[in-house]
């Protein structure tokens, strides 16, 4: 704007003064000199000529690490405690710089216009620590609070050395150490985090909490109850995609998703995380009964249906839409809810039966497959009770004084032709029998 104002106010000047130099008019010189002065403004204003401005973001110039002294007490753990711990070992804090710099001149076919060079540096930083838990030997880790927020042990790079007479020390700690400086801690349980990231806490050490399961020890046996166990049944048989080992998503709308079997701050599916404390908590287990549930409509046994059931009608998972033995979500019928809430799970989709039978004997687990039958029926039903062989001080169906003058429930010998002729037995026959095939053929 001052180029433009000076070179006109020039330009008048060398008018009014009139004459020539050296061919030259003196309204061009005019003009000429204004605008050099006006263009050496209009730079000083825009930025030409100023020092390169940096800014540096996140630096920390001191760090605490409340960390264990001399007389300090170690835990002592029985079953399942939450534990703060204290820090027996930290490394050297490691800085990193990411640098941004903006300005520096005009685009590509714009004026020369330079404006002030802007950097910005950002710091983050990354410590690596030890932390001592309890005394004695644990079974492992279960949960991580860090300043009160649960969060998954893999995004901590935590390894965790549950306190057994024989542990090695570890890796991390002996190269930054030296190879046999490093104590093992044997007989401590601890944990360490490998260069943790410190930028999501403030560029800080958070406060740590852990909770810790310790199975009991029972003086004058071999083994403790945990270690005794071989086998346990999977409950509850119920949920879609419960036993699903893989991520199963449902999508409602653009934009609009859900993870419907992730509901850990573990980040795993329901399943892994279940398995992994089966492994933590019983060690010997050696099988697994995995119960999948359908549902029967009558208490009556020669009218029930057997039949399986969904949750909800309208959404399906992405990757794995719901199939249990040919019947899509739309063909299955809905599980009773009470108060605008399922009373059950629905029944588990084949393809979530077959992924837990893999994950299971990937574990190294037999698998028992084993068919459920759970009723459905609610109060006010309207449907008569079966007689159970109890007390007939009321009048029961069968019975005599009954005034209905119901057959009672069908005798045991009975039920062979109730299958016989079940509507659903033949869909319910290869459910089974193709789960029990595949897991054959694996």
């Amino acid at each position: 704007m001052a180029t433009i104002v000076l070179s006109a106010a020039g330009a008048a000047i060398g008018g009014s003064v009139g004459g020539s130099f050296l061919g030259l008019s003196s309204v061009v010189i005019g003009r000429f000199a204004g605008a050099s002065l006006g263009r050496v403004i209009d730079q000083r204003l825009m930025g030409q000529g100023s020092d390169a401005v940096e800014h540096h973001q996140g630096r920390t110039e001191r760090f605490r690490i409340t960390s264990a002294g001399e007389g300090v007490p170690v835990a002592q753990v029985y079953g399942r405690m939450r534990v703060g711990g204290h820090v027996i070992w930290a490394s050297a804090f490691q800085e990193h710089v990411t640098q941004t710099s903006t300005g520096g001149g005009g685009g590509k076919g714009a004026p020369a216009r330079p404006q002030a060079r802007s950097t910005t540096y950002s710091y983050s930083y990354s410590v690596s620590l030890a932390i001592a838990l309890c005394e004695g030997q644990i079974g492992g880790v279960l949960r991580v609070w860090a300043d009160g927020v649960e969060m998954a042990p893999e995004d901590l790079n935590m390894r965790v050395y549950n306190g057994s007479r024989d542990q090695m020390p570890d890796p991390t700690i002996a190269a930054l150490e030296g190879a046999g400086a490093v104590p093992a801690y044997r007989g401590t349980a601890y944990v360490v985090m490998d260069a943790l990231p410190l930028e999501q806490f403030g560029n800080r050490v958070p406060q740590f909490s852990f909770e810790v399961l310790r199975p009991e020890e029972v003086k004058g046996i071999d083994r403790d109850p945990a270690q005794n166990v071989r086998a346990v049944a999977l409950m509850p048989g119920t949920g879609e995609y419960a036993l699903a080992t893989s991520r199963v998503v449902a999508k409602y709308g653009p934009g609009q998703s859900r993870s419907l079997n992730v509901n850990t701050p573990s980040g795993q599916t329901d399943m892994e995380t279940s398995l992994d404390a089966l492994e933590a908590e019983l060690p010997s287990c050696e099988a697994v009964s995995l119960i999948v549930s359908w549902f029967g409509d009558d208490l009556r046994a020669q009218a029930c249906r057997l039949r399986p059931k969904v949750e909800q009608g309208e959404f399906d998972g992405a990757d794995m839409p719901w199939t249990v033995s040919g019947l899509t979500r739309r063909d299955a019928g809905l599980v009773p809810d009470e108060h605008g809430r399922v009373v059950y799970g629905g029944t588990p989709a084949d393809e979530a039966v077959t992924e837990a039978i893999r994950g299971l004997t990937t574990r190294g687990k037999q698998v028992m497959f084993y068919p459920f039958i759970l009723m459905e029926q609610l109060d006010g039903n309207g449907l008569v009770d079966p007689w159970t062989g109890g007390s007939i001080s009321r009048a029961c169906p069968g019975v005599g004084g009954s005034p209905d003058r119901l057959r009672p429930a069908v005798p045991v010998p009975l039920m062979k032709r109730w299958l016989q002729r079940s509507r659903f037995r033949n869909s319910w026959e290869r459910s089974v029998r193709r789960i029990l095939r595949w897991q054959m053929a694996s």
